[in-house]
């Protein structure tokens, strides 16, 4: 079992992020834990890169001193799998937000779409969704989409290392994708549809690797609760 002096030296905690959860709540409540087992007034903990409410899967948590290496987690590759939809596009790419427009698939076939994959391998310019965290002059993203204000986006440079289409079943595609930081899964959704000649966004997603760190190796917020000094 950990001690106090642990936790204030530096841990690396992999935690299987629950959906719906934020990774801010997440944080949270494993630093309200920690704390209430070890009558700790005050600890650092962070997280190594977010994850959406919608997502699930594999968030690096660091404590103590080790909060230092956040940097150089977030830097390293992160493997994704989960399901882009065609047919239908949302504000937010995902479906955190209504379907908004509707779009003819009867075109797309299974080499289709397995051709279509190698558009989006290397190095490319992605747009950030609008609905993301992202500052532009000091405001979120999310707030401008949010009060209906249109806001310039700039691209961005990413590396998709592995784009692949794991399993087809009417509309839902089945992925995997390695990438580099900063890639925002929900625009490939979205980006993909339009290579399509149609639309899509991304219905499921959980985040499988961060460099070597993988999720079957984490806990979930409950087992690492569990795993403290009862209090």
């Amino acid at each position: 079992m950990k001690t106090e002096a642990d936790f204030k030296d530096g841990q690396v905690l992999l935690i299987d992020k629950p959906l719906t959860w934020t990774s801010f709540q997440a944080v949270n409540k494993l630093r309200w834990a920690i704390r209430q087992a070890y009558k700790i007034k005050k600890i650092k903990v962070g997280h190594a890169g977010t994850l959406d409410p919608l997502a699930t899967g594999l968030l690096i948590i660091c404590t103590g001193k080790m909060t230092k290496q956040i940097n150089t987690f977030q830097g390293q590759a992160k493997t994704y799998t989960g399901t882009i939809t065609l047919g239908g596009t949302t504000p937010s790419y995902d479906l955190e937000s209504e379907i908004d427009h509707s779009f003819p698939t009867d075109h797309i076939t299974e080499d289709l779409i397995h051709e279509t994959t190698k558009q989006f391998i290397g190095q490319i310019e992605q747009y950030p969704p609008v609905f993301s965290a992202l500052k532009k002059d000091g405001k979120r993203l999310y707030n401008y989409a949010r009060a209906g204000e249109d806001v310039k986006i700039d691209p961005r440079q990413i590396e998709i290392s592995e784009f692949s289409i794991t399993h087809i079943e009417g509309n839902d595609l089945q992925f995997k994708v390695q990438c580099s930081k900063g890639t925002y899964i929900r625009s490939l959704a979205h980006d993909f549809g339009k290579a399509l000649n149609s639309g899509a966004h991304l219905s499921a997603l959980r985040r499988t690797q961060i460099g070597d760190f993988k999720v079957e190796d984490a806990l979930s917020p409950e087992e690492f609760i569990a795993s403290l000094p009862s209090f």
